[in-house]
């Protein structure tokens, strides 16, 4: 029920590896934050904006079928509050910085939700054969857009089940735009033979935007593309080599694309048995080049690389962009990329068992660098944590 309200379910306790205070935030279901693209804290206020199956009256399994919906939690009192009530499970979630307008998928549509007056109205229905792509909100606040990709018969789940042959039998992936006031009908901007995921806006300018080329790293060609939203023309970001294997691209709050290349035969996946789901001959961390971390500007040129003798799943970078947070296999780890080296440091161990994409820590890092929001299913259930760097 909207407005419903739970008290505070805040703990605090030691981490074992390193001795750092973490708070663990939520208890009761199964709770998960934006994706790291995406940022759940507010940028004004003391509170994150979240999705969780806590209000469905069932004690599930993350792997189950869940119907989550979002809520709020002040992290001044604890307090959480439900915020939506959709009889279909939310999906993928975007916001402004602010947290005035959430913009969410739940079924064939997106949803918009004003959480000042608390109306909620449909911006787009989809009734012809795809599946909706994660939103994205243009910096002007006029438009949301997002990637659409045909239909096809291929069942997904825990530990990446269906990732390849998803990648091979998807050949129509669309970016479609619609407007955030819901006055005209949304359109197709682009089109690609290519299943299309990850889009995103860039922070400064709403005629400019991401996407990607998706499936395993190691297979896809070109992973990330550029988007002209006045001319519909489309460009490589950091043209791609044959030993490059790319993805986990995000724009920086400074508005340059940060992206992951870990080398040759890696696929940018980790399964609950630590390993690759696709590329399975090639161990987690073995590489015949030192991957590395990248900064691209916004015509796609390379303008800062920083080797990594390592590599973490998801990174997220502060707002200087000098420091990272990556999520090990075990550990979060905070990484120095402000000199000629990278120097890491363990910060807290997640003991997430990666098993479906919620239980995927993705760190994140608030919007003023003092915090770190990520996620775990240590326990049996997927909770959210934060931790200062």
């Amino acid at each position: 029920m909207i407005g419903e309200r739970w008290q505070s379910e805040i703990v605090e306790f030691e981490d074992g590896k390193t001795g750092r205070t973490i708070q663990k935030l939520t208890s009761v279901g199964n709770n998960v934050h934006l994706y790291f693209t995406e940022n759940a804290f507010d940028a004004h206020r003391n509170e994150i904006i979240f999705r969780s199956d806590r209000a469905s009256g069932q004690d599930r399994a993350p792997d189950d079928d869940l119907l989550y919906n979002l809520f709020r939690l002040n992290l001044d009192t604890g307090e959480i509050v439900q915020l939506t009530d959709e009889k279909s499970s939310i999906g993928n979630v975007t916001k402004t910085p602010d947290s005035r307008i959430v913009v969410y998928s739940t079924g064939n549509k997106m949803r918009k939700l004003d959480t000042e007056s608390g109306e909620v109205s449909t911006l787009y229905e989809e009734k012809a054969g795809f599946k909706l792509g994660a939103p994205s909100i243009s910096a002007d606040r006029r438009y949301i857009a997002f990637c659409r990709n045909e239909a096809v018969a291929v069942p997904r789940g825990p530990n990446y089940a269906g990732f390849k042959d998803h990648y091979y039998l998807v050949k129509d992936g669309r970016v479609t735009l619609a407007y955030l006031d819901g006055a005209r009908p949304g359109f197709d901007v682009f089109r690609d033979t290519h299943w299309l995921s990850h889009f995103q806006f860039c922070p400064d300018d709403p005629t400019l935007a991401t996407f990607c080329h998706e499936g395993p790293w190691h297979l896809v060609t070109q992973r990330i593309w550029l988007l002209d939203f006045v001319s519909h023309q489309a460009w490589p970001c950091f043209r791609q080599g044959e030993d490059d294997s790319i993805g986990h691209e995000f724009w920086t709050q400074d508005g340059y694309i940060f992206f992951d290349d870990r080398g040759p035969g890696h696929d940018g996946t980790i399964t609950s048995s630590r390993t690759q789901a696709v590329a399975t001959a090639v161990a987690v961390k073995q590489s015949t080049m030192v991957p590395f971390v990248g900064l691209a500007d916004r015509g796609g040129n390379l303008v800062k690389r920083i080797d990594m003798p390592y590599y973490c799943n998801h990174y997220h970078a502060n707002p200087d962009n000098t420091v990272l947070v990556g999520d090990d296999v075990d550990d979060l780890v905070l990484i120095d990329i402000s000199g000629e080296e990278a120097k890491l440091q363990p910060l807290c161990s997640h003991r997430t068992s990666w098993h479906t994409q919620s239980s995927h820590c993705h760190p994140t890092w608030s919007w003023d660098g003092t915090r770190i929001l990520y996620a775990s299913d240590h326990g049996g259930r997927v909770n959210l944590y934060l931790v200062e760097p």
